[in-house]
């Protein structure tokens, strides 16, 4: 069973709910949280944001798609991602931004890919503005859950909230059409994967889809309505906490039904050290997820 948490709980290190919150983290790497500032409201506007750009004709979203950058920011093509290299790409369509730097920023001469320019559209009117303020509202919510996680795990909050600066912070809306008719054995809307980096907030508008594999084994759908937030962990936190905490696998197959979700993907800066403790190893965070970008998003493969 997915473990489910109240942020005013955790906010408060309810002893009870921090000690869920540990146990979660450490066996299943999947959770819900609920009673975030982001209220189902606020969500649903987020989402209705999304809705109207991926409804608008392929002609105006291929005004920014990525495929013509050397980084991951606009629209995402069905097909233009494949987390799995045994499945075929997955037919879902994206639409990623994320942090920019300010200017004369020390990264700025680097160059780096994970800190690229946003590529915004001119149309649905209001979408930029809608899906800036919540890129900043969710990053708040976020840092607050990697706090009580680090707290839970007896760790320093403190230093480790210094990590997140300046944060390679991904905010994506994917949209998952109906299964398509052609779809076969290796077909998904998302293929099975574990995420890359840290800590993934993600937002749904309550339709099935979301599949979860257990420490049994079983795959087991997960569904939040506007407002309650499905909570995991990517490769990069499994590594950066030895192994304490989970990176879980999960996929979408797709049913006769569309599906919009919007995963915030929290990462801390490119020069981190992510290497499992008393290892001796450098793991810059930037150059991991850098490397399974340019292994995902089939326009970076090429360009490599």
């Amino acid at each position: 069973m997915i473990p489910e948490l109240d942020l005013r709980n955790l906010l408060r290190r309810d002893p009870g709910e921090m000690s869920v919150l540990a146990r979660a983290v450490q066996e299943v790497g999947f959770l819900t949280v609920s009673g975030t500032d982001l209220t189902s409201d606020r969500v649903e506007r987020v989402l209705d944001a999304y809705r109207a750009f991926f409804r608008l004709p392929d002609d105006d979203k291929r005004a920014v798609d990525m495929a013509r950058t050397g980084a991951n920011r606009g629209w995402g093509a069905p097909k233009s991602e494949q987390v799995d290299p045994d499945a075929n790409p997955d037919f879902k369509e994206v639409f990623d931004c994320g942090y920019e730097l300010p200017d004369r920023h020390p990264f700025e001469k680097r160059n780096l890919g994970v800190y690229a320019p946003n590529q915004w559209p001119e149309k649905p009117l209001g979408f930029r503005a809608e899906i800036e303020a919540y890129y900043s509202e969710a990053i708040s919510v976020g840092r607050e859950i990697l706090s009580a996680i680090s707290d839970a795990l007896g760790q320093s909050s403190a230093s480790f909230a210094d990590a997140f600066d300046p944060p390679m912070a991904l905010l994506r809306g994917n949209f998952y059409s109906a299964r398509p008719e052609w779809a076969g054995d290796k077909d998904f809307g998302i293929a099975a994967h574990t995420d890359y980096g840290c800590l993934t907030l993600l937002a749904m508008d309550g339709a099935p889809g979301l599949e979860v594999r257990m420490p049994d084994g079983r795959w087991e759908p997960i569904i939040a309505a506007p407002g309650t937030f499905v909570i995991n962990f990517g490769e990069m936190l499994e590594m950066w906490s030895g192994g304490r905490i989970k990176a879980t696998l999960h996929r979408v197959i797709g049913g006769a039904w569309e599906r919009i979700s919007v995963p915030l993907f929290l990462n801390p800066a490119y020069d981190t050290n992510v290497a499992p403790p008393g290892s001796g190893q450098i793991i810059l965070a930037g150059e991991h997820l850098s490397r399974r970008f340019n292994e995902t998003y089939l326009h970076l493969k090429t360009a490599g």
